[in-house]
């Protein structure tokens, strides 16, 4: 066989590891962000409209 080429007969004799642990995956409940998070925005609704005109102009230029 040649580089690239691959013997058919084997698409059907593939093993497929299906058995899960659910110890291998990640306890989303160990980092759960128990507070309250505030902002303060500096800027007026003019400037932060303007602000993100300028922004799609320059994604819709490039």
């Amino acid at each position: 066989m040649g580089f690239g080429s691959y013997d058919e007969s084997e698409q059907d004799n593939q093993e497929y590891d299906t058995d899960f642990d659910d110890d291998d995956g990640l306890d989303t409940e160990d980092n759960t962000h128990k507070g309250d998070v505030e902002y303060e925005f500096t800027a007026s609704n003019d400037e932060l409209l303007d602000r993100l005109k300028d922004i799609k102009e320059t994604e819709t230029n490039t």
